[in-house]
């Protein structure tokens, strides 16, 4: 199992920043992917970045110029600066991960693993 915690949610006002971290570990393991989702409440979760190996990030059209998301390949971390925060940038935030774990030295299964989610509250 890869596990990943979350932290740096918290309360911003309308133009503020927050920055979200996301750390992975477990054993034998590599990932591919990270990306980062948010869920409002009473809407659909929904892909807000993500950053994976020899690609560009992609961005949601929502938050193009205002979120950065990097990646820590050696800490098997990945952060999302925000920018110019807006109230309906309030959701839950949730870290994701995909990659494959080494069963043995020939053998490898896939994973996908998601954080327990970091509220972020913009007020206006």
């Amino acid at each position: 199992q890869v596990q990943l915690v979350e932290s740096g949610g918290g309360l911003a006002q309308s133009g503020g920043s927050l920055r979200l971290s996301c750390q992975a570990s477990g054993r034998s393991f590599s990932i591919n992917r990270m990306a980062w989702y948010r869920q409002a409440p009473g809407k659909e979760r929904e892909l807000v970045a993500a950053i994976a190996d020899g690609g560009s990030p992609y961005y949601v059209d929502s938050v193009k110029g205002r979120f950065t998301i990097s990646r820590v390949n050696f800490q098997n971390t990945v952060y999302l600066q925000m920018n110019s925060l807006k109230p309906e940038d309030t959701a839950i935030y949730y870290c994701n991960a995909e990659g494959t774990i080494a069963l043995n030295v020939e053998s490898a299964r896939k994973f996908a693993s998601w954080g327990q989610g970091t509220q972020v509250t913009v007020s206006s």
